[in-house]
């Protein structure tokens, strides 16, 4: 058996149905619910991998791409694309099934960044992850890219040094 750590290990699938408690008056799940749901599986996935505790550092690319409405199905997947030192980049996938109106369609996607502590509060340097198949690798790939933008954005990098992107910006 392989030590490598792979992306389908920390496949996480949670499930949830809209409850009246979820909904806004329109009877739609509440977008703030949405999200603790996703950030509560996308948590799962970088525990499996990382063995510590972890924090939602950001996340990416949140858009509410369809209406999910009150007695529907919440599926979410939650995988771990790519680690980095102490951080890992967490892709998430929400899809919505309407039993009676037997519907099942793609809702939301996002980028969670997560972080490994130790139990002090202090991070920890987390495992290589080593994508299998070409989906991963293309996730994988597309991460320091995505990485870079976040850091750019938050005033923790310069474009110009931003290797994987330097060339959307700079003219050399």
């Amino acid at each position: 058996m392989s030590n490598l750590h792979r992306p389908s290990h920390t496949e996480t699938i949670m499930t949830q149905v809209v409850q009246p408690n979820d909904t806004n008056p329109l009877g739609n799940l509440h977008g703030g619910r949405l999200m603790y749901w996703m950030d509560e599986c996308s948590a799962i996935s970088a525990t499996k991998h990382s063995r510590a505790i972890v924090v939602t550092v950001s996340v990416d690319g949140v858009s509410f791409k369809n209406r999910i409405e009150l007695g529907s199905f919440v599926t979410i997947k939650a995988n771990v694309t790519r680690t980095f030192r102490t951080s890992m980049e967490v892709f998430i996938e929400v899809w919505s099934e309407n039993i009676p109106k037997n519907t099942k369609i793609k809702c939301n996607e996002a980028y969670y960044t997560f972080v490994a502590l130790d139990e002090h509060g202090t991070p920890i340097p987390v495992k290589e992850i080593h994508p299998e198949t070409e989906y991963e690798q293309r996730l994988y790939d597309g991460a320091i890219r995505r990485r870079q933008v976040r850091l750019i954005l938050g005033g923790k990098m310069k474009v110009e040094d931003a290797g994987e992107l330097r060339s959307l910006f700079i003219k050399d």
